[in-house]
C-alpha cells in the first residue's frame, strides 16, 4: 500500500475551509507571510514513523501533519487575537475527532497519544517578511496501517 499524503493532505485542507473561519487554506507550508488580514491556515506532513502495532508482514507508520493558523499580530483588537484563533483551533480539533479516519484514509487521528504524539496545540508568534504573527500549530498524528510490505 502506497501513502496517500495527497489525500490526506487535502482532507485536512478541506476541514479547514468546510470550517468557513478562514480567509485561505494553503496545502504546504508557507515560505511567504500569508495575505493580509483574517485567518490563514497552512496544512503539510512533518514527520513519518514506524509504529509497533505493525504486523508481521507489514509496517504501520504515525504519520504527524502540522496544521498551522496564522493572523497578523497587529490585527486590532488585540484582545480578539487569540480567541478567534482558538475558535477555529475548537472547531478543526472537533472536525479531526468526529472524523477521525478521514474519510477512510487512515486507522486514526491518534487523539490520545497511543503511538507518542497525541493531538496537541502550541501557541507562539512567528515573524516572515517583516511581519508578526500569531499562530497556533495543531499537530494531527495519524496512523497508517499496513503501509509498507515486510519481505523475508
Amino acid at each position: 500500500m502506497a501513502l496517500d499524503i495527497l489525500g490526506l493532505t487535502d482532507a485536512l485542507v478541506s476541514h479547514a475551509m468546510a470550517s468557513g473561519r478562514f480567509d485561505q487554506v494553503n496545502g504546504h507550508e508557507p515560505k511567504s507571510a500569508p495575505a493580509a488580514g483574517g485567518l490563514t491556515a497552512a496544512v503539510w506532513a512533518n514527520q513519518v514513523t514506524p509504529i509497533r502495532a505493525s504486523g508481521l508482514a507489514s509496517v504501520s507508520a504515525l504519520l504527524v501533519f502540522n496544521v498551522r493558523l496564522y493572523t497578523s499580530a497587529q490585527t486590532m483588537p488585540a484582545d480578539a487575537i487569540d480567541p478567534d484563533l482558538l475558535a477555529a483551533v475548537d472547531d478543526l480539533c472537533a472536525a479531526y475527532a468526529g472524523d477521525f479516519t478521514l474519510g477512510g484514509l487512515l486507522r486514526s487521528v491518534d487523539l490520545l497519544g497511543a503511538y507518542g504524539q497525541a493531538l496537541a496545540v502550541q501557541a507562539g508568534y512567528i515573524q516572515q517578511d517583516g511581519g508578526l504573527y500569531r499562530v497556533m500549530t495543531i499537530t494531527v498524528p495519524c496512523v497508517v496501517n499496513d503501509l509498507w510490505e515486510e519481505e523475508a
